[in-house]
């Protein structure tokens, strides 16, 4: 069937020109697309009957025109935006909105005024007027505010530049005035009124034919169905009428050609159309249409297919801002405006087109350093911090040229021009631009901007920079990128590109009610102001998507149409063409058009992905250590990790899967520890004995200490001050108890001292100790401070060896004494083990060399944690302690 269409027109031209065969190049064939020229070639050549024909032109109307020179430059769209832009920002008419949008939105209207050759009143009361009278509603400063935006504009836009819209009449005016052989016209739809216009002119030169889709499908049979549903007046069509003229015709039933699957979610349609695709593909089909309607279902779509190695020939396209090369342009600048914060920094030094001048390693190697940095210093923007933080050569220089690249850019207002120059200087500063000359996308992005910086060069539009950005983000939303390298069976297209085309199979992807048909007309006027003006109502448009679905379905034997029937929990329409087949198909022969057997195959891929992806029962995991991967040093962290859970010591100190902490953006109580730690470390080497000086002088002292500790934190976040207060109310505790243990005999020696014992050959625990005391005697005292109450910390020490903090710095140190210092709700008390810690540090080291000796010979490290340890345990996941606790009998399981 599908090639009747074009035997019908190519036997028409043959009659016509008979006398002129075997040469056709005295008429022009004006196509709807460049598909339709092979099939219509090859339907002349197969009826021409002759050994080789001369093929007549085919070209579309709009390159046609193109041919014609204007004397006339013709002013692009960008530089008709900027110039809304200007004046809409100069006259402040939208205080709060979107000024770029609603320019390109303003832009659209001026250009439907202009095609339709619609002219306003000379005055805006005049229009304001005939607002009125075609919203019949009163006059009001809406109205007339409407009025006065869309007049003015009209007016302006019209005096100062030739645009596209009048360019392509003035060029069919004069393709009309010259024309001299025949003509031949195929089409699906309703052609513009410049169009149809140029057609009547060529028709008083001319013979002028036309081949309306629309007209040749009414003349077969099998698409009786789909024509009674989808005629302009369906809506007061009787469907038991219909449907009882189509049961007595067998031949329009629409079973064998039209399927309709209905998806419980986006998930779903996506793996139908790919499971249908690759269906179509085995058996043989060579040319399959995806028809896209909702673009978010083809990405997923897309993304499953190459997953299954199906490449995907993308006719539509994909616009620059959901591109990678589009992507870090927008990420540099997105990470400018927000003072590099280092989420952003982060995704681009991930990019692959950054720094394209050098090796990807080094930006790799880069990118995981920052990341490592943030994650343990804390510093989450600006790149002067950055820099500052840095300790790596590598970080460094890629941080540098960073804040290079940004200085290149304005920090004034300058013209778009001016922006888009300097953008270009930051993106080779960045090295993206040689990145980019290797990639397909990025040529034609690069293209893109240096056109946009020529067409934009006499403009005077002054911008800030989030003005421009906002700029740039929209016009790498509405330029797309066609990747031509592509070649394969599988290709993605949108409705209107299929005129008059077919294909093995069509799959008519997100068919519901929202995206079929589109969305009608501009927010300006409602229908009844557009008719007043001449302008084209919204159901011109509906009857144009209604009459290229009309096509596709006639042109075409097999049809799969998805939608999701559920979205967000709740029920979504079909689109109201298919919904009212599929009732009119019911009716005539009580078939829904159900795609069963796809649903089937879903159903038990479903079940077979669930029994392949299901894991196997869990357990325990209780892995050995290889002898290569046994730590040679250890710190009393580590050794506590140990002895809460091996299989923690495991994954954190064995498989270091602690490295990169979370990124704290808040401050929290660790900040809060670590801020203490440096007050009392500078206190007491400043102050080392405190029983001869003035307590009020210490007080004062501590306070000074206290506020220069925590004064870079509280000039960068207010919370800050919260637990500088916190620390200052203890400052008279901590002094009691320092006095205290100076009364005792014990005097401060040092603070933050580090340590490296070796245990066995081939192990040391190494560490730091906060603070160690001394008395007269030459004994030394360990102390350790804690934010933690002093309840905690003796629960930390109630039994015996669990926490092997404190005798791992006793057996360092060979200290005869130890103990927490609680630093917690007011209180500042030491807290020391009840039994002897000699006898602890001693039976500590003993256990610590058994422990690792037990695992070079093999021993498993199993995750049996108490409860305590795995509350707050980051390793959770990885040990799946809660799926296996329960059968293996574990309390907290």
């Amino acid at each position: 069937m599908n090639s009747a269409f074009y035997l019908s027109a190519a036997q028409k031209i043959l009659s016509a020109h008979a006398g002129d065969l075997p040469d056709l190049r005295g008429c022009t064939v004006l196509l709807p697309n460049y598909h339709t020229a092979q099939p219509l070639s090859q339907a002349l050549s197969g009826r021409a009957g002759v050994p080789a024909l001369l093929l007549p032109p085919m070209l579309t109307l709009v390159d046609w025109a193109a041919t014609i020179e204007l004397a006339t430059p013709v002013d692009t769209d960008t530089q008709r935006i900027a110039l809304l832009y200007q004046t809409l920002r100069d006259n402040q008419w939208f205080a709060n909105a979107d000024l770029w949008s609603l320019s390109r939105e303003l832009l659209g209207l001026m250009d439907e005024l202009t095609r339709h050759h619609v002219s306003l009143p000379d005055s805006r009361e005049a229009f304001a007027e005939q607002l009125v009278a075609a919203y019949s509603a009163r006059s009001g400063l809406s109205l007339q505010f409407e009025a006065k935006v869309v007049h003015e504009l009209w007016y302006a836009m019209a005096a100062s530049s030739q645009d596209g819209v009048r360019a392509y009449q003035q060029r069919l005016a004069q393709l009309a005035s010259q024309i001299d052989q025949p003509l031949y016209v195929l089409h699906t739809s309703e052609l513009s009124v410049p169009e149809t216009q140029f057609l009547e002119r060529c028709g008083e030169r001319v013979a002028v034919t036309t081949f309306d889709m629309r007209e040749q499908v009414k003349g077969v049979v099998s698409c009786a169905a789909i024509t009674c549903a989808l005629q302009r007046d369906a809506k007061q069509t009787d469907l038991r009428t219909a449907a009882q003229v189509l049961k007595s015709d067998p031949d329009a039933r629409l079973s064998s050609r039209v399927q309709l699957f209905a998806a419980h979610g986006l998930e779903q349609e996506a793996h139908a159309a790919e499971v249908q695709i690759r269906r179509w593909l085995l058996e043989g089909k060579k040319s399959i249409a995806v028809v896209v309607q909702d673009r978010l279902v083809a990405r997923r779509v897309r993304a499953l297919l190459e997953r299954a190695q199906v490449q995907v020939q993308d006719e539509s396209g994909w616009t620059f801002a959901t591109l990678s090369v589009g992507t870090v342009l927008m990420g540099w600048l997105e990470a400018l405006q927000n003072d590099c914060y280092y989420q952003d920094v982060l995704d681009l030094l991930k990019s692959p087109f950054l720094f394209g001048d050098e090796l990807a390693e080094q930006r790799q190697h880069a990118a995981y350093l920052f990341d490592k940095m943030v994650r343990r210093q804390g510093v989450t923007s600006g790149l002067d911090a950055f820099i500052a933080a840095s300790t790596g050569e590598e970080l460094t220089r890629a941080l540098v040229r960073l804040r290079q690249a940004a200085a290149v850019l304005p920090k004034n207002r300058v013209t778009l021009s001016q922006w888009l120059s300097a953008l270009r200087n930051s993106l080779e500063v960045l090295g993206v631009l040689p990145a980019w000359a290797n990639d397909a996308a990025g040529q034609q992005l690069l293209q893109l901007l240096g056109q946009w910086r020529e067409e934009l060069q006499q403009d005077t539009t002054r911008c800030s920079y989030a003005e421009w950005k906002r700029w740039l983000s929209q016009q790498l939303d509405l330029n797309t990128f066609r990747d031509m390298s592509v070649e394969s069976p599988v290709l993605f297209t949108h409705l209107a590109a299929t005129r008059w085309r077919s294909f093995d199979a069509v799959l008519l992807l997100g068919c519901d009610a929202q995206h079929l048909p589109a969305p009608g007309n501009s927010l300006w006027f409602n229908d009844a102001v557009r008719a007043v003006l001449g302008l084209p109502l919204s159901q011109l448009l509906r009857d144009a998507v209604r009459d290229d679905l009309l096509g596709l379905l006639a042109l075409n034997d097999e049809v799969l149409v998805t939608w999701q029937a559920r979205k967000n929990g709740e029920p979504n329409l079909l689109s109201p063409h298919f919904e009212m087949l599929r009732a009119l198909h019911v009716l005539a022969y009580g078939d829904d058009l159900a795609a069963r057997d796809l649903a089937d195959v879903l159903d038990a891929a479903s079940v077979r992905n669930a029994g392949f992806d299901l894991p196997p029962p869990a357990s325990m995991p209780r892995p050995a250590l290889l002898p290569g991967l046994l730590p040679q040093h250890i710190s009393p962290s580590g050794y506590n990790s140990m002895v809460a859970c091996p299989y923690q010591f495991y994954a954190r100190h064995v498989l270091r899967l602690n490295d990169l902490d979370e990124v704290r953006e808040e401050i929290d109580k660790r900040d809060y520890g670590t801020w203490v730690h440096k007050v009392l470390q500078r206190f007491n080497g400043e102050h080392a004995l405190l029983m001869n000086e003035d307590r009020a002088h210490l007080n004062d002292a501590l306070q000074r200490i206290s506020e220069e500790v925590f004064a870079d934190a509280l000039a960068h976040d207010y919370l800050a001050l919260a637990w500088l207060l916190r620390w200052q109310a203890m400052i008279p505790a901590y002094l009691d108890i320092q006095l205290e243990r100076e009364q005792a005999g014990w005097r401060y020696s040092a603070a933050e001292v580090p340590f490296d014992m070796p245990v066995t050959e081939n192990l040391h625990l190494r560490g730091r100790i906060d603070r160690i005391d001394k008395n007269a005697a030459g004994d030394e005292c360990v102390l350790d401070y804690k934010t933690q109450t002093v309840a905690v910390l003796k629960k930390k020490l109630q039994d015996a060896g669990e926490d092997v903090q404190l005798a791992c710095y006793a057996q360092v140190r060979n200290a005869h004494e130890a103990a927490f210092v609680s630093l917690e709700g007011g209180v500042v008390q030491a807290v020391a083990p009840a039994q002897a810690i000699d006898e602890l540090a001693e039976l500590n080291l003993v256990r610590l060399r058994t422990v690792f000796a037990q695992m070079r010979g093999g021993t498993p490290l199993p995750a049996n944690g108490v409860e305590s340890a795995c509350a707050y345990c980051e390793m959770r996941g990885l040990c799946r302690q809660g799926s296996w606790g329960a059968l293996e009998g574990d309390p907290h399981g």
